[in-house]
């Protein structure tokens, strides 16, 4: 189950601060082609759903990654800041990025055929294919 609460944070420099109503504590790693390109490996992230305020938003700069799809960072130290699905306005964001001391969990694992053969996490979770993971997290149909 999802412990949700408040989460704090700020990237490197203390340009852009972060308020998150709702943050869960489920840790997840996506293995996809676009965030190792972006991080240089899995992407570890926090769902924080769509109550996000920014403290210091002129210092974001915003990418659209894909249709559906964008991503944020810091203009001044480059931190990454978030994934955001537009329609949803859902907000994935890197774990490291938050202060509040909440108890995580590493859960989860999506892309898990994107994945490189030289490393591994030794923690067992529920591992879901790109395919698996869109129908997982898409938005109900209206």
């Amino acid at each position: 189950m999802t412990d949700m609460r408040e989460g704090k944070g700020s990237c490197l420099c203390g340009a852009v601060k972060v308020l998150v109503k709702n943050i869960s504590n489920e840790v997840g790693a996506c293995h996809c082609d676009m965030c190792k390109k972006w991080t240089g490996g899995p992407l570890l992230a926090l769902d924080c759903g769509t109550e996000v305020s920014f403290n210091g938003q002129h210092n974001i700069a915003v990418f659209d990654s894909s249709e559906w799809a964008e991503r944020a960072f810091c203009n001044k130290c480059g931190s990454h800041l978030y994934y955001r699905l537009k329609e949803a306005n859902q907000h994935i964001m890197p774990v490291g990025l938050f202060d509040t001391e909440i108890p995580l969990v590493f859960d989860h694992q999506i892309f898990i055929e994107a994945k490189p053969s030289y490393y591994h996490f030794g923690n067992k979770t529920k591992e879901m294919t790109g395919e698996e993971a869109f129908a997982h997290f898409a938005p109900p149909e209206s």
